[in-house]
């Protein structure tokens, strides 16, 4: 069985977890592998019904699209009656050899608290409650394996070989740095900025908006038993200001030399997990409701966090949102997703003395926002346009109750 491609444009993915051994018997989809890409941890099934002949890559071993993971051999009729003796021994083999490969990894080395673990180990660590900190890795580069976890919750504690005084002066040198793994998500979301910042000439547009409106008529929604969250109204008022300004829900196609405008809003919702980036796409917002906008934009959000998203739901962007505000920050230069024209990250809301244009002062509640879009297809008149149309629907929401009948 070779790994194939599971996602737009995926080319590698990291191997978390096996569901099966060598000489296990498989059904057709049952699951086999798990497998850590650049965008989600998907279990990849059998392909046919048969035995488990061998398993060719290690748990964390990073493989490419092409590569032979597993040998099933689909002809019932080849197992023999002696197939029992012979994998026994090759199991037993295979314990000597990870027996042999625990004294060669530990000869030398100290833990220090930075842990190596997928994703699946480290899951079924919170579910035994076991501090994954506290547990000595016996896989490749002292990497904690599932094995390791369990033998741990079970009191079974594997000691390492002990160490000369040479050694010791360099496992001192050695507490005083860590590293964290340069694979999976973070390495793709690395090779996609990589590719976007040198491919397309970034300008960032700034802008502040005046939400105090807005703010009170979320409050009266929500006095009313219709919780609809603030990024509702902006992804519904993007959707407008997108369908009057195509020129920033459009792609660049240079090989045909032309600027696709699309007639729908498919924005992806830039969300921060424990893997990474990862970016969810809430399909054809131009056509539902703020109540459903903010009930699939919840959805999508809680499955990017459970590392639960699949592929199509990371398909046909064609614009992006940051909302840093929750976090803080006053503005940044978000970088556009590749091959879109445009991203905007919405800043921290806070409150400040600002004078109306009867000249007298008051305190409203103003957010920053920042407009980064590619200026071969766009220029800086544009986005000023652009960012008006949004402010005013944002700053009027009469005005966005209006566009939307």
């Amino acid at each position: 069985m070779k790994f194939h491609d599971i996602g737009e444009g995926m080319t590698e993915g990291e191997i978390v977890h096996y569901f099966i051994e060598e000489g296990d018997t498989v059904k057709v989809d049952q699951p086999l592998v798990e497998v850590q890409t650049d965008k989600m941890v998907a279990e990849i099934p059998s392909p046919v019904a048969g035995v488990i002949e061998k398993i060719h890559c290690a748990v964390g071993e990073v493989v490419t699209v092409g590569s032979t993971i597993i040998d099933i051999d689909s002809v019932e009729k080849k197992r023999v009656v002696n197939e029992t003796v012979t994998i026994d021994k090759e199991k037993n083999d295979v314990t000597q050899k990870r027996q042999e490969k625990v004294v060669t990894l530990f000869q030398g080395e100290k833990r220090i608290n930075h842990v190596k673990a997928a994703p699946y180990t480290r899951k079924i660590a919170r579910e035994l409650e076991v501090d994954i900190e506290q547990v000595t890795g016996t896989g490749k580069d002292g990497r904690v394996t599932e094995e390791d976890v369990r033998n741990f919750a079970n009191g079974e504690v594997k000691e390492s070989t002990p160490i000369s005084d040479v050694q010791q002066v360099q496992v001192d040198v050695e507490a005083l740095e860590e590293t964290i793994p340069f694979n999976g998500i973070r390495k793709q979301i690395a090779k996609n900025l990589t590719h976007s910042v040198q491919t397309i000439p970034h300008v960032t547009h700034y802008e502040e908006v005046d939400v105090t409106n807005l703010l009170k008529v979320r409050q009266q929604l929500k006095a009313r038993g219709e919780n609809v969250s603030i990024v509702a109204f902006f992804l519904k008022a993007l959707a407008i200001a997108l369908k009057e300004y195509p020129v920033f829900n459009a792609q660049l196609d240079e090989e045909n030399d032309v600027i696709r405008l699309r007639k729908y809003a498919n924005i992806g919702l830039a969300t921060d997990t424990e893997q990474g980036l990862l970016v969810p796409v809430l399909q054809h917002i131009e056509r539902k409701s703020m109540k459903v906008i903010h009930e699939e934009m919840k959805m999508l959000t809680e499955k990017a966090q459970q590392g639960k998203l699949q592929s199509s739901d990371m398909q046909y962007g064609t614009f992006t949102i940051s909302n840093v505000g929750p976090l803080g920050g006053i503005a940044a230069t978000p970088i556009i997703n590749h091959p879109q024209t445009a991203i905007m990250a919405f800043h921290k809301t806070k409150k400040v003395p600002v004078v109306l244009e009867n000249e007298e002062i008051a305190i409203r509640s103003m957010m920053n926002i920042s407009l980064s879009f590619d200026h071969r297809v766009a220029d800086g008149a544009d986005s000023v346009r652009f960012t008006n149309r949004f402010v005013e629907l944002l700053e009027e929401p009469t005005t966005l109750l209006i566009e939307l009948t």
